[in-house]
């Protein structure tokens, strides 16, 4: 039975408002989880799930084939206290659909799971499709797409969903945060101290400020370094023992981020502890079929900075969906609707031509 791409967007856009009205915090996504279920279940797709991931396979799925996955998540991070609008209350003005996860990613989202359902009964695909809606992706938490993983058959390609105005992210970049210390002499303010550790810092600061790494990527520009919490003392007359860092490094797919944590570990003149080497940079060959698809459409490549569950995937991937990014966190979050339909259109029209290729 094949369902109008009309009647989708529709059910796709009344979905997106039914997750908007449910709050689903990174961890606390089971009644998302839930709609999210009876939604496909009602296109007649059989469901399955882990923990708040919902997953599903395509009706003909052949495990003689290759794998794409569809990917986005169902969390949210929590409102700013700029909203002047309700988070939870879902309405349109003016073409824009206001709520909080409506653009990261709800649109990327709902647009994903319209598509699935559009190829979910097609024979002779040249790809096996998974769709997966999961959770914990704000916090890069442990029950999110890398729990899931493990369980799925392996995954050849994958389309992350997450807003890049339907243009394709062909790479992006990894993170490691590093707990830095810089430390002195404690002392009395009032007496003489030639190792207080928050001048220690000056140069310190310096080092990062001036820090670079040599190789710079074709599609995702120079590792990006900088420095974004500083911590020292709790008492006016007492000079702290040390000084504590954050320090926030965007890495290009030319390091891996075990190399970029040994040169910093080597090289720095402090203390550097990385939180975790996980999330790494991620990329798909320009020259990848599912690319090409997009591009003959008229849609353009780039590098993005952000992290997404793309740092999860072994795999090639893309990142692509309706929205912008520079909305995501944003007081007042919205998508346009007509971004959710092209979204829709868009998204069919590529995996359309990667898919029935000869």
């Amino acid at each position: 039975m094949k369902i109008e791409q009309e009647l989708l967007t529709q059910k796709a856009i009344e979905l997106l408002q039914q997750l908007i009205a449910i709050p689903s915090f990174s961890g606390e996504e089971d009644k998302t989880g839930d709609v999210i279920q009876i939604w496909l279940t009602d296109f007649g797709v059989e469901t399955q799930r882990q923990f708040n991931n919902v997953y599903a396979f395509n009706k003909y799925f052949d495990e003689s084939k290759p794998t794409l996955l569809l990917n986005s998540h169902h969390d949210t991070v929590k409102p700013n206290a700029a909203y002047t609008k309700d988070p939870f209350n879902p309405h349109i003005e003016d073409g824009k659909l206001y709520g909080l996860g409506s653009n990261d990613a709800g649109g990327c989202l709902v647009s994903l799971l319209a598509t699935f359902v559009h190829f979910y009964e097609q024979k002779n695909l040249s790809h096996n499709i998974i769709m997966a809606a999961t959770a914990e992706e704000e916090n890069a938490g442990e029950k999110s797409l890398r729990a899931l993983i493990p369980i799925l058959p392996k995954i050849d390609v994958a389309v992350v969903g997450e807003p890049t105005l339907m243009d394709l992210a062909i790479a992006e970049k990894g993170l490691v945060v590093f707990d830095a210390t810089v430390e002195g002499t404690p002392s009395h303010a009032a007496h003489p101290n030639d190792n207080n550790s928050i001048y220690n810092t000056i140069e310190v600061l310096n080092w990062f400020k001036n820090c670079s790494f040599e190789k710079i990527s074709d599609t995702l520009g120079e590792v990006k370094l900088t420095v974004t919490q500083i911590n020292a003392g709790n008492q006016h007359n007492v000079v702290p023992a040390k000084v504590d860092l954050v320090i926030d490094v965007r890495v290009n797919d030319c390091y891996s981020n075990k190399e970029i944590a040994d040169f910093l570990q080597k090289e720095a003149p402090c203390k550097m502890t990385p939180r975790s080497l996980r999330l790494n940079s991620s990329a798909i060959d320009a020259n990848h079929d599912l690319v090409k698809s997009g591009l003959i459409l008229g849609r353009k490549t780039y590098g993005s900075p952000t992290l997404s569950d793309q740092a999860a995937l072994s795999c090639q991937s893309v990142k692509l969906g309706p929205g912008h990014s520079p909305r995501s966190h944003s007081a007042n979050e919205f998508i346009f609707v007509a971004e959710i339909k092209e979204g829709i259109d868009l998204y069919i029209k590529i995996l359309s031509g990667f898919l029935t290729q000869k």
